[in-house]
Parts: structure tokens; sequence; C-alpha cells
């Protein structure tokens, strides 16, 4: 179960990430969404699925957005209400500056009553006013700490720039935080050096590292690989141009994609760093969707072919009669 893979530090979790429809999206075609998306999840041999807060952050850079933003469904409204019978583990993220310490409060108690797991995440923007800090929502959500972990995110791009994300996660750390699931991942190098200066702090302090969970996203037009860069996710040059230049995008994408896995898994399990992956799948193209799916059950299979995932009897989960 995702719970003790995380509190004991195992390797090989692999998560599903998607968002909710757009608000105002008629409930009747939310219902369907939900259950196109509970079809294709119960093929899957994945610890937990990954439900996204859709920020719109413009205010971030003055750069023109690729694609207008949409509002999306709260994502526990989503996964409660119409995912509910899927049996399997849900994370949910939450921009924890944007509520006050009561309203947060409350969430976390209803997120707790379905046996939901929250990521905090940061406001949209720098100068976002913030009503409760980071470390002021962990403190509020300890109280669930038996029974439940939380997580945070990782951003390879600003240990690039920063070189201080060792320092933060351990941080965040000390404050509960047991697991973080990363920006998504196009450049190698930026990811392996987070791994790299984090395996060093964590030998010096002679502690154990929390759980890296990588986020690996397949990308289908050259419109989607701008929209990533837009989003602060570093593409190299060389990759830039074999993507663009390639005559099917999608599948060179996923064919790159594979190779990271397989980089960070070995370069992980050297540095004895417990870690997982999270396929996302934010597209509405069925093509895009359907690379995801393929994502997940290959990336699953290269754990369990490096012996880090155990091999299940059937499906991980399955759709109950609601």
């Amino acid at each position: 179960m995702f719970l003790e893979k995380i509190k004991s530090g195992e390797s090989g979790v692999l998560l599903y990430g998607i968002t909710p429809p757009k608000a105002g999206t008629t409930p009747e075609r939310v219902t369907e969404i939900a259950q196109k998306t509970m079809e294709r999840l119960a093929t899957l041999d994945i610890d937990a699925l990954v439900v996204y807060d859709v920020q719109d952050e413009s205010a971030r850079t003055a750069e023109e957005r690729p694609f207008p933003f949409i509002n999306a469904l709260d994502p526990l409204v989503f996964a409660s209400g119409y995912l509910d019978t899927l049996t399997i583990p849900k994370i949910i993220y939450r921009p924890a500056g944007k509520f006050s310490t009561i309203e947060l409060s409350d969430w976390l108690e209803r997120l707790h009553e379905q046996n939901f797991y929250p990521v905090f995440v940061g406001v949209p923007a720098p100068d976002f006013p913030v009503k409760t800090s980071l470390p002021e929502a962990y403190k509020i959500w300890s109280k669930h700490q038996d029974t439940s972990v939380i997580g945070a995110v990782t951003i390879p791009e600003r240990h690039k720039v920063l070189k201080d994300e060792d320092v933060r996660m351990l941080d965040k750390m000390n404050c509960g935080v047991s697991y973080f699931i990363s920006q998504c991942v196009f450049n190698l190098d930026y990811a392996k050096q987070v791994i790299e200066d984090l395996a060093l702090r964590c030998n010096r302090q002679a502690i154990k590292s929390p759980t890296i969970i990588f986020t690996i996203t397949a990308c289908g037009s050259v419109k989607t690989l701008h929209f990533m860069e837009w989003l602060g996710i570093h593409v190299p040059d060389e990759l830039k141009e074999e993507l663009e230049k390639s005559d099917d995008i999608l599948e060179k994408s996923v064919n790159i994609c594979l190779d990271i896995a397989k980089e960070l898994t070995t370069y992980c399990m050297e540095r004895s760093i417990p870690f997982g992956f999270n396929i996302e799948s934010v597209a509405i193209r069925k093509a895009e969707i359907e690379a995801s799916i393929y994502l997940a059950n290959e990336i699953g299979q290269i754990l369990k072919d490096k012996g880090v995932r155990k091999s299940s009897e059937g499906k991980a989960f399955e759709v109950t009669n609601g």
C-alpha cells in the first residue's frame, strides 16, 4: 500500500497524475469523464492517483501563456464525489497559502475522512498574499501524522539556479514531509544533481533520505512542448531539437521519457535514495492519454525488472459498484 511504502522508504512507488475537468462542466459530463478515467486506471498497477489543483501561473512570467487558463473543479470534490468507486489511495494537491488556518484544518479533516493524502504546494506567484505559511500548514497536518503521510514538491530547475533544493527538502522533512513529487523531468542532469546533493547531505547528517517521485510526461505537439517550457520545465536544446524535428513527436517523447526513467532508476539505486515515478496525464487528446497509460505500464516493468517493485497478482485495484 502507498502509505506503508512511503513510511518505510520503499523504492518503486508508481503514481498516475490527472487534472480534474474544467469548472462549469455539467455534472453529467463530469460523471462521464470520471467513468472513462476509472476504466483506464483499472488496468494499471499503480500505488495511488494524484489529482492536481490547477492554478493560474500567468503572473509568474511576462511571457504569453501558450494555452488559455481554464479553471478546474476542486480536486477533492472531483476525487471524493466522482472517483469514489475507484478503490485506490488518492493524493490531493493544495496551495496552502491561499487558505486560512481554519479553512486548511477543515479541508484536512475532510481529506483524512476519505483516507486521501495531501501535497501542499506554493502559491501561484511570488507576490500572492499568503494566508497560511507552509510550516504552519505542516503543523496543522501533524495531528494526522500517525495515520497519514504528507508530500511536497521538488523542482530540479530551481536547484540549478539556487543550489539549495536539498536544504529545502530536508527542512520540509523536519516538518513532517516524507516524500517529494518532482516537476516534470526532461533535463536528466538537473534531476541527477538534486539526487546527488541530497544523498551527500543525508550521508553527512547520517539521516535517511525522503522518497523522491519523479514526474514523467509525454509531449504530443510542439505547442505542448512550448507550454512545458512556459511552466518552467527545462528541455535541453538537443532534446528540444529532436522533438521539434521528429516525424512523430509523441512517440519520440515517449522513448525519451523511458530513457530518463531508466537512468534515474539506476542513479537512485546506486545512491540508496528511495524513489518512484509519477506518470502525468494532463492532455485531452486520446493519443496522449494512451501514451501515458503505455508509459505507466512500461515504467512499472522497468521497476520490476530492477527488483524494486513487486509483481502483483492481477490489478492493483478495481472499480467497485457504487
